[in-house]
């Protein structure tokens, strides 16, 4: 399994498909509006299901603010194993 998401790389993630810079990327701006479609959605939802974090193209997308979804992949990291 791949590493844990964190807040910089969600927002790296974000802002590829947006064709921005990380740092130009509002956190409470809607990312639909700012150029995110369902297509892109999907890829993002894909790529943090893989590294294990449980969340639904739904609760993304009623809430497609980075700020939301920050708060809501931290809430859904898979728990760390002890080795």
């Amino acid at each position: 399994m791949a590493e844990r998401l964190t807040p910089e790389v969600i927002r790296a993630e974000v802002a590829a498909l947006l064709h921005q810079s990380p740092d130009e990327v509002d956190e409470k701006e809607n990312l639909f509006e700012s150029g995110l479609d369902s297509i892109r959605l999907l890829t993002l939802l894909e790529r943090w299901r893989e590294v294990g974090v449980a969340v639904s193209f739904v609760e993304l997308a009623e809430q497609p603010t980075l700020e939301h979804w920050l708060k809501l992949l931290a809430s859904r990291q898979p728990a760390a194993l002890d080795v």
